[in-house]
């Protein structure tokens, strides 16, 4: 962007009378010289309008929407590092009280004042402190049992979330994967117990699979892993992931077992800014005692006679979202994240017998056990359709809907299915404007003479690649990612979970 130093008589010229709306935005290189402030935010606004709107996203699991009080706080507290403790001591107690109230809505059995957990950027950090928690505790045992300690391994389904893969990259551990059937659309906990050995540092189940939206049968593991443990004399935990579920669960079915009632539970991880309904990024991770957060990984801050612990991989983080969450604990209360999280089902639910009154499409579940759900095209209306679900995304995304389409995972990728999140924020009304896009879109397709190119290269080489699909979705795209493509990262796999 060629830029000239403005006068006082340039800032008061009209924004888009001014030069830089007619220059290109800078790519490469910082400009040489200032810009308007006002120009600067509408150059930068401007970026934003050609992508799907934060409600209408309807692939994320992330929070687009607070009130206007959380909103303000936050932006209060925009400029404050929570490392920063003894600046900002009383963030950390939030902080601590936050953990405490996660706990206890887990039934965390630990009686100290401030239970064990720790705050992370998102339920990915989070993941990552139970896994390396479970790592450091195996890897003690085998020391102190004179036993090799150089091949760990973590069990867990296919369902599973690409940070896990990320943390068994970095730390080297093997990661143990039980694929999902259509027998078995989550974690078999036979096959389970059946890749565990004395090397398996913990099995991880999921309390919301970011690929379909089901549970699975945590307590039914926890028992099952009590009879292997008690035959087999090794002492292999259960980590939880409950990214979605960990905020779910609690309060639309407290009776549920899934959590530290569970014997073999020792650690859990949750996402605040999913389900937990606060901006992004923030995860919860909580341990169900003190004695099970190895010590190398934790310090201690006295603040006022009162012990914190803080553990983490990052070390600046913001305390925005720390304010939010309290906030919302302290405005909802039970009975109103009860009350939300109720109608996000009740509206889901609405979604997916909707859809499932439509002849060319086929749940993929019966039950929706969580505000999200799957479904496909059905199986004998597909041999005829001359359209795919990824032409329906592109349909959608022209009403301004970004709902993906994907390949499952291994052993069942052959099957391509749609996914909705209902989140905070979308109403009744937006369902039957999205299931209206739906049929409209739908009727448009059935017009169609001949297939489409994606519909093609389906019945011909099955379901295209990332790259494949981009360029057929969009052949105008071509050299290095854009804001584009990333955008439509969320149409290839749930396990990127934002």
């Amino acid at each position: 962007m060629d830029q000239q130093k403005h006068t006082t008589e340039d800032t008061l010229t009209d924004i888009f009378g001014s030069k830089e709306m007619r220059s290109p935005a800078p790519t490469e290189f910082i400009p040489k010289n200032k810009t308007a402030p006002e120009i600067a935010y509408q150059l930068v606004k401007d970026e934003t309008y050609p992508q799907t709107q934060p409600r209408l996203n309807l692939a994320t699991f992330v929070t687009t929407y607070m009130d206007d009080y959380a909103t303000r706080l936050m932006n209060e507290a925009i400029n404050i590092n929570y490392i920063d403790e003894t600046e900002y001591p009383r963030v950390a107690v939030m902080c601590g009280r936050c953990l405490n109230i996660v706990a206890n809505m887990w039934n965390s059995p630990e009686k100290a004042e401030w239970k064990t957990g720790a705050l992370g950027i998102g339920s990915s950090e989070a993941c990552m402190l139970g896994g390396v928690a479970a790592w450091l505790r195996w890897r003690a045992r085998r020391k102190a049992a004179g036993k090799p300690f150089d091949k760990p391994n973590l069990v867990m389904s296919t369902g599973f979330q690409v940070v896990w893969e990320k943390f068994c990259q970095l730390w080297q551990i093997e990661m143990r994967t039980v694929p999902l059937t259509l027998d078995h659309p989550t974690l078999d906990i036979g096959e389970a117990l059946k890749a565990c050995d004395e090397n398996t540092i913990c099995i991880v189940p999921i309390a919301g699979v970011t690929w379909t939206g089901l549970d699975d049968d945590i307590e039914g593991l926890d028992k099952a892993l009590d009879a292997y443990n008690a035959k087999t004399g090794y002492e292999i935990p259960i980590h939880v992931d409950a990214a979605s579920g960990g905020f779910i669960l609690p309060f639309l079915h407290p009776e549920k077992k899934w959590d530290f009632r569970l014997k073999w539970v020792l650690s859990i991880s949750t996402s605040g800014h999913k389900y937990g309904l606060v901006y992004p990024g923030l995860g919860w991770v909580v341990w169900k005692d003190k004695k099970y957060l190895p010590d190398e990984m934790s310090f201690s801050v006295n603040y006022l006679g009162a012990n914190i612990t803080q553990v983490g991989l990052n070390f600046s983080r913001p305390a925005a979202q720390i304010l939010g969450q309290y906030y919302n604990f302290i405005r909802l209360g039970f009975e109103g994240y009860k009350e939300v999280q109720q109608n996000s089902m009740d509206i889901a639910k609405y979604c997916h017998e909707q859809i499932g009154k439509m002849p060319c499409f086929r749940n993929y579940a019966k039950e929706v056990v969580n505000p999200l759900f799957i479904w496909m095209m059905d199986p004998e209306y597909d041999k005829k359709a001359k359209w795919t679900l990824f032409d329906l995304q592109a349909a959608l995304q022209q009403s301004g809907w970004m709902v993906p389409a994907y390949t499952m995972p291994k052993n069942i990728d052959e099957m391509i299915v749609m996914r909705i999140v209902v989140r905070q924020g979308m109403s009744r009304d937006m369902a039957d404007m999205l299931l209206g896009d739906i049929r409209n879109a739908v009727a448009e397709f059935e017009k169609l003479r001949y297939p489409t190119p994606l519909a093609h290269q389906v019945r011909e080489q099955g379901a295209p690649e990332r790259q494949g699909l981009h360029a057929l979705m969009r052949p105008e795209i071509t050299g290095p990612p854009t804001a584009g493509t990333l955008a439509g990262k969320a149409a290839f796999g749930p396990q990127f979970r934002p």
